[in-house]
């Protein structure tokens, strides 16, 4: 099948080559981001693919849609940047990768909470000018300690196992209970008790118009003193200027982030030579405790090998059957 592949970075164009070495599908990669301004270049292509930051509103998909695709591939698990009735309006078809890998998610989401508690960002600098004193770096046992996983998925599971691992007591929230981290030994309690409890708090759920700034003043004010908040899942899950009233008043003590609210305007592109005009961002970037890293917890080559492998079986099934099991439609946002 012939298909744009917007917004692509090199590292990914290897994979997609590596995976298409027999040819079944006419692949053209395209480096901008798709939105209103670049959807014309989709003209003449039958199937789209696409990553997180990418606009699929709902001009966007009237635009491509005129030009004559039909299917649009995201290569990502996420949705929340699709106007999915839009689309089913439209007659598009829009798959996804429900599941790529998600050990990697949730080892980077752990990776995050031992760098802030043990201070590692600010010590590996420290060493690097020679200043060899342990001054402001002393952390905490994760031992014995809660956390609170909200959204026990697939990823959220794996956390559970690890955390568990560590000798953490981990409760959860997830409108759906999830037997097999009950199995583990994990206890789901409401929103409420899991912010009272909960010394780590990571997020693992999908954005969702319930979702949607979860984390808020009113959710931070119910937190433990000085608690670790972690996100690896969407941004607007979190309220940026609720996190930083919480880390200026120390109710947040550590802050590791992989994804932002506003990060289509920052993330998976070189802007050290221009100024960033985000002033929530730069503040959080001010504080010796907050850990930002730019969408990276999915970056695993195993992860990547399972998404375009997944993303280019998903066009050959559609192109084969016109269906798609990994079919995202718009009830998936209820």
């Amino acid at each position: 099948m012939k298909m744009a592949i917007f917004n692509t970075k090199s590292y990914e164009r290897d994979f997609f080559v590596r995976h298409n070495q027999s040819g079944q599908h006419e692949l053209d990669f395209l480096e901008p981001h798709l939105d209103s301004q670049t959807a014309a270049l989709a003209a003449g292509y039958p199937a789209v693919c696409v990553f997180v930051n990418d606009d699929l509103s709902a001009p966007v998909l009237n635009q491509l849609a005129a030009n004559g695709t039909q299917l649009i591939a995201l290569r990502s698990a996420g949705f929340n940047h699709v106007d999915l009735p839009e689309a089913q309006r439209l007659g598009l078809t829009v798959v996804r990768v429900p599941a790529y890998s998600p050990h990697a998610v949730a080892e980077h989401t752990v990776a995050l909470m031992l760098s802030l508690n043990r201070r590692i960002h600010r010590a590996y600098n420290r060493v690097r000018e020679g200043n060899f004193t342990l001054n402001g770096l002393m952390g905490f046992d994760l031992y014995g300690r809660t956390a609170g996983i909200i959204g026990t998925g697939r990823i959220g599971r794996v956390l559970a196992q690890i955390l568990i691992g560590f000798g953490m007591r981990v409760i959860a929230h997830d409108p759906i209970e999830n037997d097999r981290c009950k199995a583990l030994g994990l206890h789901y309690v409401s929103l409420d008790a899991l912010f009272e409890q909960a010394d780590v708090v990571s997020l693992n759920c999908p954005l969702t118009p319930d979702t949607h700034h979860l984390i808020n003043h009113a959710s931070i004010a119910r937190m433990k003193p000085g608690v670790m908040l972690i996100n690896t899942s969407r941004g607007a899950i979190v309220d940026s200027r609720a996190v930083l009233d919480g880390l200026k008043t120390r109710k947040i003590g550590h802050l590791g982030l992989d994804v932002y609210e506003e990060e289509a305007d920052l993330f998976f592109e070189d802007l050290s030579n221009q100024v960033i005009q985000d002033d929530v961002f730069m503040r959080l970037l001010t504080f010796p405790n907050v850990l930002i890293t730019a969408h990276q917890a999915f970056f695993t080559e195993d992860a990547l090998n399972n998404i375009v492998s997944i993303t280019l079986n998903n066009v050959r099934t559609f192109e084969l059957t016109g269906r798609c099991d990994n079919e995202v439609s718009s009830d998936l946002m209820a």
